[in-house]
């Protein structure tokens, strides 16, 4: 019994770490994004056009990411788990260290914003391939009862990634001159990532390959063209897992990334006002997220996911407003509860969207139906928010959008059935093409 417990700890605390370097290096790009790249990589452009188009060039990765899942989703569907997170996590890495040693437009003019959007779809290729490998090998090892717990532990990468990341960037910004952050301090955090890397590698090597896909392998049951064989046998498998997430990016990045904007530019506060509310709140959910996995496997999946989507719903109409006062204790507040109710769809949500497929298809299913949704969801949303609060002038067109890509999850949720008791074996010797609970 000692042996399966220890390699579930090892396999969970392997993508943990993993995921926390993959976000780690993603949020120090969508901080720098908001407080430095502006300045650095379009300092011919007003403030709204430069941070508006420095925005766009973090969207690149939201792009890149559904790539990312396609290819990587293939192979780790064809070759295995465990190769596949090796290879996304030193892409990852090698794409973090070069941003870190970008010129500016000041030295190589139009070729550094182009070089930063590369890099940053890089970026975008391997969290692709991360986030389906990392969920699967943790849902895939262990107790079935505790199959949603088990999967929330990637997820907690999230906060832990953002914790790191913006509590880097925040002493090197309150260590040293506006001047000097600007010029080299805001690189330190990217050019560490290339010594961090080795250490999720190290720690990802020692793993083993998910038992059900060594059970598939054994078989002869892999599929030849996974991606393919989720297109034709699990369509409304795609559609559930795409609009159940689209809501829950919406609302993490306005009240993540969007409010850093909103804070420094239209109401003239310290960016630290931003950044230590979020980072408070995301240290919460370091707590949170696995509760919610937790309590997913105890209640349903889709309850403890509907209890957040509502929750988020009815908080973003007070979310501003408290913006609004300019007291930090009340933006803390704000950024808080926000991220109590991601914490609570964020929790159940890889469990839910990799159990809709099975497991030959597992990876590609839930990249493909996981990554496609960043684009109109996670890419789009500071974006959007930033135009419709420049054209209505009112935080309350900001708040409805958010509320109407809830609205979105909210449908995902109820196409989908509950996945919580669902035998995610193979049957025996199948070489068939899979279709899921939706069949």
């Amino acid at each position: 019994m000692s042996g399966p417990t220890q390699q579930t700890r090892r396999v969970i605390l392997a993508s943990l770490i993993g995921t926390s370097l993959e976000w780690y290096d993603f949020f120090l790009y969508t901080t720098a994004a908001t407080l430095v790249f502006p300045k650095l990589f379009f300092p011919s452009l007003d403030p709204f056009s430069a941070t508006l188009a420095s925005l766009t060039t973090n969207a690149v990765a939201f792009v890149a990411r559904p790539l990312g899942g396609v290819v990587f989703g293939h192979f780790g569907d064809r070759v295995g788990r465990k190769t596949v997170l090796v290879v996304t996590l030193l892409v990852m890495g090698v794409s973090t260290f070069l941003i870190g040693v970008l010129p500016g437009y000041a030295a190589v003019g139009v070729l550094a914003p182009i070089l930063l959007a590369v890099l940053r779809f890089v970026q975008g290729l391997g969290l692709g391939g991360e986030w389906g490998g990392a969920v699967i090998m943790s849902l895939e090892h262990g107790d079935g009862r505790r199959r949603g717990f088990n999967a929330s532990w990637p997820q907690v990468g999230v906060p832990a990634g953002y914790v790191l990341a913006t509590g880097l960037l925040t002493i090197m910004n309150v260590t040293m001159s506006d001047a000097a952050f600007l010029s080299w301090g805001w690189r330190i955090p990217f050019l560490l990532s290339g010594a961090l890397v080795f250490v999720g590698l190290w720690v990802r090597l020692r793993i083993t390959e998910s038992p059900l896909f060594a059970e598939v392998e054994q078989q002869g049951a892999k599929a030849k063209m996974p991606l393919v064989e989720v297109l034709r046998t699990h369509p409304r498998a795609l559609l559930s897992a795409f609009t159940a997430r689209i809501g829950v990016d919406v609302a993490f990045y306005t009240f993540t990334a969007y409010i850093i904007v909103y804070i420094t530019g239209e109401l003239g506060l310290p960016r630290s006002y931003a950044l230590n509310a979020v980072l408070i709140g995301s240290a919460l959910q370091l707590a949170l997220i696995p509760l919610a996995g937790a309590l997913s496997d105890r209640y349903g999946r889709r309850p403890v996911y509907l209890v957040g989507v509502v929750g988020a719903a009815v908080w973003v109409f007070a979310f501003f407003p408290l913006l609004d006062t300019k007291s930090f204790p009340l933006i803390a507040l704000a950024a808080v509860v926000a991220l109590v109710t991601h914490a609570a769809m964020y929790g159940p949500q890889a469990a839910f969207i990799a159990e809709l497929f099975s497991t030959r298809l597992r990876y590609s299913g839930a990249s493909m139906g996981y990554q496609v949704a960043g684009i109109v969801g996670g890419a789009l949303a500071p974006v959007i928010a930033l135009q419709l609060f420049e054209s209505f002038q009112s935080t309350l067109a900001v708040s409805i959008y958010v509320v109407v890509a809830l609205a979105v999850t909210a449908l995902g949720l109820a196409i989908a059935p509950e996945t919580r008791d669902l035998n995610l074996a193979e049957p025996p010797r199948s070489k068939a093409p899979q279709v899921g609970p939706f069949a």
